[in-house]
């Protein structure tokens, strides 16, 4: 995965099949992902996948639409909006800093609840 379409689609996959292998898939081992401000991020793969099963998404319950506002060598920056099937809508913005593989390193996650806005 050397780019934000590839590196998406598998994000993708793994939300929809929440299997530790398609998780795993997309960080590097020692990756950091933040999951919002202030909150120490879960650091390498195995917590990573621990803290995803965790707080899941069941598979056909949302909605995902996105496109890539940055893809440079250092960062990827996705902006997206998460539909939940009879729930809430967010809107969605991810920095990803890919590895050399292309898996990400660093993963951070930040939406809003289009239904409370500031």
């Amino acid at each position: 995965m050397d780019d934000p379409t590839t590196w998406m689609q598998a994000y993708e996959r793994a939300w929809e099949s929440n299997e530790p292998a398609d998780i795993r898939a997309l960080f590097t081992d020692d990756a950091s992902y933040y999951t919002e401000p202030w909150i120490e991020p879960w650091r390498g793969v195995d917590a990573i996948v621990e803290g995803w099963l965790e707080r899941k998404d069941e598979p056909g319950n949302h909605t995902f639409e996105w496109f890539t506002l940055v893809a440079t060598d250092e960062v990827w920056v996705i902006q997206g909006t998460t539909a939940y099937t009879g729930g809430r809508t967010y809107s969605n913005l991810w920095a990803i800093r890919p590895g050399p593989d292309g898996r990400a390193a660093e993963f951070t996650e930040w939406w809003m609840d289009q239904s409370r806005p500031s």
